[in-house]
């Protein structure tokens, strides 16, 4: 109240109570920043369309690229086409057969070359993860959101010509270093969930609108999933390409010209000069002040709630990864068609977790809510590594059906830990930890399953199952310690952070 006060009565103080900080909360910072809009300019938070549109177009190019690869290997390695009817790509089930031999080996080569493909990107976009996510907590959420797409638009240009013209293969390298510079889905999603979080006032509120954009990325992607079989069949590979980069384009358009800021930057401040050295302290001192300012309770429970959430992606990541080539494998040898149905099913998965989080957020604590998530896909994966029909295949989902749940309620549980002022420092280290946690599982499994596909290509699916004792492991150390996210989000916890802040 003394701040919007002060803010109506002193016209210099309204641009400086705009800068972050725990002297404000989050809905009066909000409404300030509101107010020093021009009126004439009028835009909207609506961030929930720029998600959907950045999802597909990503989600329509994750299994392009998987199928393309697939195909130039087998044309190399073989000088033939995969031969295919109306459902299925033709496999030979006959071991003694050199054409079985050969379908192991371009097995063999796609998982590898997956593999090295996303270590390729992924190094440079943990640096950029970090930098765009937490610098929004002071510069705006924007340049999380609008760089990415910068970045995508661009790698889907050079992906179409690369297809177009049959380019090598090598050159896809390039291609994902280039555009992990201006930042991967990580950083991407790690400002959407740092916009959203801005825009809650309750707690409970939060758990939900985190669940519901993790449903609408299961959504979207299931969607994408659905439609890359018809796309590859009605327009080929390179027109597909084009398809996602046109995408891409209207969302940079979006971003910039149609949505709000939560994180308003005041003019003095913007054209403010300066140094390198001092632009650098300041970016890379979120995180670090995160962790400085925190008292010792609440820094273990963000070192524990993250290593939690990055235990299970990495299970729940490197076990899902692998579903494609091993869909593309005997004795399944599903065609791309089939292959868009089973990425599409994972849409009920999202779908059913939301409303898991829902229904169980109203009755029990987000500890358990993360438990049936867990134990879920344990489920999942167990019945997958032992799938060898299209039926049974497409039956994983049922008992996969809440295995999403773990991860937005983690998301929820850390943004509760932490101030208003530090949901892009939080938001950072998740993406970063996803970047990190995707590359290593992709490379893992990848790695697994390139040496088990010969003898029992679903042992990386039970070693999936097994890993997530792990984070099973922490929740029951959390509940031992009689944890209660509802005491860390009160206002008294957040005075101590405050306090200890103000003294350092």
């Amino acid at each position: 109240m003394f701040g919007s006060s002060l803010a109506q009565q002193l016209p210099g103080a309204r641009e400086s109570l705009l800068l972050p900080g725990p002297e404000l909360c989050g809905c009066q910072r909000r409404a300030l920043q509101r107010r020093e809009l021009n009126p004439d300019m009028r835009k909207v938070l609506l961030v929930e369309p720029v998600i959907i549109i950045y999802t597909f177009a990503a989600f329509l190019t994750v299994p392009l690229i998987q199928q393309y690869i697939y195909r130039r290997l087998w044309e190399e390695g073989s000088n033939s086409s995969l031969i295919e009817n109306n459902n299925t790509t033709y496999c030979e089930l006959n071991k003694s057969n050199p054409t079985y031999i050969k379908q192991k080996e371009v097995q063999e080569k796609a998982s590898l070359f997956l593999m090295q493909l996303d270590l390729t990107g992924a190094v440079p976009s943990i640096l950029i993860a970090i930098v765009l996510v937490a610098d929004g907590d002071r510069h705006g959420r924007k340049k999380s959101l609008v760089l990415p797409s910068v970045g995508a638009f661009i790698a889907n240009v050079f992906l179409g010509a690369l297809s177009y013209f049959s380019l090598s293969l090598s050159i896809l390298f390039a291609v994902a270093f280039f555009g992990s510079l201006f930042g991967s889905l990580a950083t991407f999603l790690g400002g959407a969930f740092a916009f959203v979080a801005d825009l809650c006032n309750e707690e409970k509120q939060k758990t939900i609108r985190i669940a519901l954009v993790d449903m609408i990325l299961g959504l979207v992607s299931g969607l994408a999933g659905l439609t890359s079989g018809y796309f590859i069949r009605g327009l080929g590979f390179p027109w597909t390409f084009v398809v996602a980069s046109l995408l891409h384009f209207i969302n940079i358009f979006y971003i910039t010209f149609c949505l709000e800021d939560t994180v308003r930057v005041p003019e003095f401040q913007q054209h403010a000069s300066v140094s390198c050295t001092e632009g650098l302290k300041e970016t890379f001192s979120g995180v670090y002040m995160l962790f400085k300012t925190s008292t010792c309770k609440k820094r273990t429970l963000i070192i524990v709630l993250l290593f939690t959430f990055m235990m299970y992606f990495f299970t729940w990541m490197g076990g899902s990864s692998l579903f494609t080539l091993y869909e593309l494998d005997e004795p399944l040898c599903w065609n791309e068609l089939y292959v868009g149905y089973g990425a599409a099913a994972f849409t009920s998965v999202s779908l059913t977790s939301f409303l898991g989080v829902y229904v169980f957020s109203r009755c029990l604590r987000d500890i358990y809510i993360v438990f049936i998530g867990i134990f879920s896909c344990i489920g999942g994966m167990v019945m997958a590594a032992f799938a060898k029909t299209t039926l049974l295949m497409f039956l994983v989902r049922v008992p996969s059906l809440l295995c999403f749940m773990p991860i937005p309620v983690l998301r929820s549980m850390l943004s509760k830990v932490v101030l208003a002022s530090e949901q892009g420092a939080v938001f950072a280290c998740i993406a970063c930890l996803e970047v990190v946690t995707s590359a290593i599982s992709v490379a893992v499994f990848n790695s697994l399953y390139a040496a088990t596909v010969a003898w029992f290509p679903g042992f990386s699916f039970l070693l999936s199952a097994g890993l997530c004792i792990i984070p099973l492991g922490f929740m029951c150390w959390l509940m031992c310690t009689n944890w209660h996210e509802e005491d860390l989000a009160s206002p008294a916890y957040e005075e101590v952070s405050s306090e200890e802040s103000i003294d350092s």
